[in-house]
């Protein structure tokens, strides 16, 4: 018979298997897809969007969620949608062969709009910043915005070119993707109703490196500032240039001006005569802000740019719904996050039946010595 000091290390051995056994089974792994051009000239932006999925993802592991009795574990996948729409297609049935039933992204509004129709298909929720308001206009139940609409952005350049910087005469630039297009046009619109003439409206592409002829245009119709629907690797260089013609007027966009990439990449070209709106608060005045600027900082080595903060805020959302419905199936927290709010880093979530936020502010920033400044909400 064996002795009672045998038994102890035996017996605590198939206590710690029963204990590891019981917890592998009520774990349930949920994997949240990320859809970004992680290559090419927005790379850095799609990085970024990654970036605040990830820390969102790490710190929910930390608490340990339950839901339906089970521990949640969340993981990433990443996938490079390259900005292209058909690759943004492919991504989203790669996501839904793989099961993966909550994506955040993509980026781009042309990469959005045609993923979308996938995405509610295959009953997976999909939470993007693309701004064009065809987004959200199929009423696709788990389709949600998680930034301003263009119409909402390009509203707020335009009630701040008419009122602050009283500018009469505009030029439109906007590079032919869906969210340049769309928000060009919904400044052009919103301008006009607001007294702007629109002098002129030229076309480039999201390629495009040389502006010198549009810009020549432009500034031969004496326009007293320039309005640019496209992205920061394009209104960098197109600020140089700017410069360099002796164009000196404003150079207006919507929030993808707004990234520090516009100041890395344009140099002493980017400064006060750069004004761009951005969706939301300001991170580093709002209650959670510098705790989650701080935290990013610490994990990446490096500060936030446009969109992590709204990434990393849809994130801790979802993870808030799944509780709310006590179940991880994308139809029911889709349904919560219609229902609920959400308090984030960047202001209060709550979304109409669309998809949209329901309320939102919008800042308009300029650049100060290669720093974000804000200037106005709206």
């Amino acid at each position: 018979m064996p002795s009672k000091l045998h038994m102890a290390p035996l017996a605590l051995a198939a206590l710690l298997a029963i204990d590891v056994n019981t917890a592998n089974a009520a774990e349930q792994v949920v994997r949240i897809g990320v859809s970004g051009p992680l290559s090419g000239a927005n790379a850095f932006a799609g990085k970024d969007n990654e970036n605040g999925v990830r820390l969102a993802i790490e710190e929910l592991n930390a608490q340990k969620i339950q839901v339906g009795g089970n521990t949640l574990r969340f993981e990433l996948q990443s996938e490079d949608d390259q900005g292209d729409p058909k690759q943004g297609v492919n991504v989203a049935q790669k996501f839904a062969d793989a099961k993966v039933k909550f994506v955040l992204g993509p980026y781009n509004s042309g990469v959005a709009i045609p993923a979308s129709r996938v995405y509610n298909d295959n009953g997976i929720l999909m939470s993007t910043v693309g701004t064009n308001p065809k987004i959200t206009a199929s009423g696709y139940p788990t389709v949600f915005r998680i930034v301003a609409s263009d119409t909402q952005v390009g509203g707020s350049v335009a009630a701040y070119a008419a009122k602050e910087l009283k500018v009469k005469n505009v030029g439109v630039i906007d590079d032919r993707t869906a969210f340049g297009q769309g928000i060009a046009m919904e400044f052009k619109r919103q301008a006009q109703a607001n007294g702007i003439k629109v002098a002129g409206h030229e076309y480039t592409t999201d390629k495009a490196t040389d502006f010198a002829a549009i810009l020549t245009a432009l500034k031969a119709k004496r326009v007293d500032a320039v309005f640019f629907g496209g992205y920061a690797p394009q209104a960098a260089p197109m600020a140089r240039q700017m410069k360099a013609l002796g164009l000196n007027v404003p150079l207006l966009g919507g929030d993808t001006l707004c990234s520090p990439e516009m100041a890395k990449l344009g140099g002493p070209a980017v400064g006060e005569n750069v004004r761009c709106a951005q969706a939301g608060a300001i991170v580093a005045k709002q209650p959670g802000g510098p705790a989650f600027i701080n935290a990013y900082k610490a994990r990446f080595k490096r500060d936030p740019d446009v969109y992590a903060p709204s990434f990393y805020d849809q994130t801790k959302f979802i993870a808030q719904a799944m509780k709310s419905a006590n179940s991880v199936d994308a139809a029911k927290v889709g349904a919560a996050m219609h229902s609920i709010s959400y308090q984030g880093v960047v202001g209060t979530y709550g979304y109409d039946p669309k998809g949209n936020l329901k309320k939102t502010a919008v800042t308009v920033y300029t650049f100060k010595n290669g720093a974000l400044t804000p200037l106005a909400s709206y």
